[in-house]
Parts: structure tokens; sequence; C-alpha cells
């Protein structure tokens, strides 16, 4: 399948409130509508995820961050260009999202992606798009497609076809949470 059509069958499932399962800049990601309460339930239902446990977000640019938090300091501008890993960083005071991806301190935690398949998809799409590992909640994360268990892709509504071949084992992002104030912590 071409990568523009395997884009656009993305976004419309994402339009329609569905679950996809795809590339990302790190891992294999479930993703959802960041904005769609019904979609991110979804989500926490196939990964058996407790909602107290919050949701990591892909957006495309870093001007859309403020769309999604009132608290964006400047040093959060520093750690996203200069960061050379994909790096997720939790905002405070979350806004204009589903209210079950926001923490229960109000914080979000958002990357900005760079990698082809993620960073086009929030392009097109528009708006922020949940990125959680591709796994049931406590058991190991898939490095690469293979290791997607059937249970995971049998409860999507759409499993993207772009770097299923990929065989190159990924991990997971850096995440900084920050404060208001620019004080950060180092969470992973």
């Amino acid at each position: 399948m071409e990568l523009s059509e395997d884009l656009r069958n993305a976004v419309k499932v994402l339009k329609e409130g569905g679950v996809i399962l795809y590339p990302t800049d790190t891992i294999w990601g479930i993703g959802c509508d960041a904005r769609n309460e019904e979609a991110v339930r979804k989500v926490y239902e196939i990964k058996r995820r407790s909602d107290s446990k919050s949701l990591i977000l892909l957006t495309d640019a870093p001007g859309k961050i403020q769309m999604y938090s009132d608290a964006m300091p400047d040093i959060a501008w520093n750690l996203i260009e200069l960061s050379e890993y994909p790096t997720t960083i939790i905002y405070s005071k979350a806004k204009n999202l589903a209210p079950n991806v926001i923490a229960e301190d109000g914080s979000v935690g958002i990357r900005v992606t760079k990698e082809t398949f993620s960073h086009r998809l929030c392009e097109m799409f528009k708006f922020p798009v949940v990125s959680t590992s591709a796994n049931i909640s406590g058991e190991p994360s898939a490095a690469c497609f293979d290791e997607i268990s059937d249970e995971i892709r049998n409860a999507v509504d759409y499993i993207v076809s772009y770097r299923r071949d990929d065989k190159s084992k990924a991990t997971a992002s850096k995440i900084i949470k920050i404060e208001e104030n620019g004080v950060f912590k180092i969470i992973r």
C-alpha cells in the first residue's frame, strides 16, 4: 500500500472515532483522536489499563502544544529543539483534550514527532494523536511490529502497513516533566 493511501485510511479512522495501530518515532503505538473521550476509553480497554494513568500524545509541530496546554515555559522550546532523541514533555494546565487523557494533576504528556508516518499523520489529522505502547498494560512493550500480540492487532480498527517489515528494535521516549517556572524532572 502506498504511504499516502495508508495515511488517508488512518486519518479517516481517527476522524470516525476509531483506534489505530501505527509506527511512531519510538515504538509502535495504539492511537486515537486525543480530543475524543470515547475513542480514548477504547484505548484504555484495549490495553486493559487504568484510566488513572495518563497517555502520551503526538503532534507534528511545537507551536501546536500551546493549543493543549496553558503552561509552556521557554525551556520547553529548547528541550524540543535540542533533543536528539524522542522526548515527551509533561506540561501542566492541559486544555482542549478529552478529560481521560489528562492526568489527575491536570498535566498532559506531548511529544513532537519527526518520524515520517506519525509526523504526517498528525499534520494531516491536524490534532494530537494518542500514542501509547502497543501492548497489554504490565506486559513488555513490543520493540517492532512482529512482537505486537494478536490480541492488540485484533482489537484496533486499522493497522498501518507502513514499516511493518522494519525489524529495528525501538525503545520508548525520554519523559521530562516541566513545571510552569521552568523547573524540570527527568521521569524516564
